[in-house]
């Protein structure tokens, strides 16, 4: 069964709360997060750090017949309350076992995240269980078994971040657009009072024609829509029925317009504004338009706030008079997105980074000095030390003193000399002198006759 795509019914609520629509914060630790056997190809990431747990453990919970019909009967704050969870008791022990290793892997999972991000700073006595505190969707304390409260956790952090999701996205887009205007004016400082007013003229002359564009229609009124049944569906615009609409891109027939799926209705509006092929049309502003409009229309059509449109809530806009008399639609070229206020407070960020930075690079570069430094006395107190060992040596074989081996061994014997206790030993028969009256016998062998 492929996630957001053949979705069952009775399921919607809990995925509305934990999946809560394909989008999520992009949380800082793990942007590499590797993708298992369970994420299907062609699902949409949710962006959240937890993707992969969150969608096993969900798939898990669909197979049990108890607690998908306890969804057919539950609302969305039921589920956001804990009062889900607590039917967790009541599965059956074949899906608490699978919960319990799923939640055993994704311990594994962020203890190692943990320990190379400690291991990247070169720090030692790693405490994996305070570490572990900064992750809210699961209870560190019980790393073994994935209970009741484990689930609350796992619904409510994920619930928070998509809250928090549009807020974040403005926050970020601003100082993506402050940053490039930053990057603008300190390079027009490197440059000479002619090329800098060449410069001036083209980006006036880019920001015109950016700016010269159709009409963008309301997203989510009568005439945007009728574009799209006209031009994307081919119909005629005379026949435009919102029902038929509704069923037409409900791509997945799961009975609602998730965020995926509306986002694909502004994609005439936005080809109107922005062409990839244009120097002056910024791709990362046409996505940030497409997510304004989608937010808009939730906004506006999303009674009850479970970020998915049903085809009773899509009629019903359609008969609000903001939907056939709409106001004009500003496009981010019309809107100041920063004061000159808030650039130079960026700036002012930007500048102290700058010098943090600069800073750490100094003492870095003093530090390196040092080592090589130290290095350098060693090899030279190195160095010393062999010369003084040679010069002992040539001194030693200067007064007839052969040079001693590590030991204290002689290295060599001059001619004629031997060390003490190497003399040879005279066999019976040799040169040792015999004791009175002792007559030696020839040796072995010898024509030597004795009188």
């Amino acid at each position: 069964m492929k996630w957001l795509s053949v979705l069952p019914q009775q399921c919607i609520l809990l995925t509305t709360c934990l999946l809560m629509a394909l989008e999520a914060v992009p949380i800082d630790i793990d942007k590499t997060k590797v993708k298992g056997e369970g994420h299907v190809e062609g699902e949409k990431d949710t962006g959240l750090y937890y993707d992969e747990y969150l969608r096993q453990v969900i798939d898990v919970l669909e197979t049990d017949k108890h607690f998908r019909e306890k969804l057919q009967t539950a609302d969305i704050e039921e589920i956001k309350s804990g009062k889900l969870s607590r039917e967790l008791d009541l599965v059956s022990h074949h899906v608490r076992t699978r919960l319990d290793e799923l939640k055993r892997q994704e311990v594994a999972r962020l203890r190692m995240l943990i320990k190379a991000k400690m291991d990247s700073v070169q720090d030692t006595g790693i405490d994996h269980q305070a570490l572990l505190k900064q992750f809210e969707h699961l209870n560190h304390q019980n790393p073994d078994t994935f209970e009741p409260k484990d689930l609350d956790m796992l619904i409510k952090a994920a619930t928070s971040d998509l809250e928090n999701y549009d807020k974040t996205r403005h926050e970020e887009f601003k100082k993506y657009e402050m940053m490039k205007e930053h990057e603008r004016r300190e390079y027009l400082k490197t440059l000479d009072e002619e090329k800098r007013q060449r410069e001036e003229s083209k980006f006036e002359e880019m920001k015109k024609k950016h700016g010269d564009h159709p009409k963008v229609h309301h997203p989510g009124s009568k005439d945007q829509l009728k574009e799209v049944w006209e031009e994307a569906d081919g119909l005629d615009p005379n026949e435009f029925d919102p029902k038929t609409f509704f069923k037409l891109h409900d791509v997945n027939n799961d009975g609602f317009l998730d965020e995926q799926e509306l986002e694909a209705l502004f994609t005439k509006e936005l080809e109107k504004v922005y062409d990839p092929k244009n120097e002056e049309d910024d791709m990362v502003e046409m996505e940030e338009e497409r997510l304004r409009m989608r937010e808009h229309v939730m906004n506006e059509v999303d009674i009850n706030k479970d970020r998915l449109v049903t085809l009773e809530e899509f009629l019903r806009a359609t008969e609000k008079k903001e939907f056939l008399e709409p106001d004009s639609w500003e496009t981010l070229d019309q809107q100041q997105l920063f004061t000159e206020d808030e650039l130079k407070e960026f700036e002012s960020h930007i500048s102290q980074q700058e010098d943090e930075l600069r800073k750490k690079a100094e003492d870095l570069q003093k530090q390196k000095e040092e080592l090589q430094r130290q290095h350098d006395q060693l090899q030279a107190q190195k160095q010393e030390l062999q010369q003084v060992v040679k010069q002992m040596e040539q001194k030693k074989l200067q007064q007839g003193n052969p040079p001693a081996g590590p030991a204290g061994e002689l290295k060599f014997q001059p001619p004629g000399e031997h060390k003490v206790g190497d003399a040879p030993k005279h066999p019976v028969g040799g040169d040792q002198p015999l004791p009175p009256g002792r007559v030696q016998e020839p040796a072995a062998g010898s024509d030597q006759v004795h009188p």
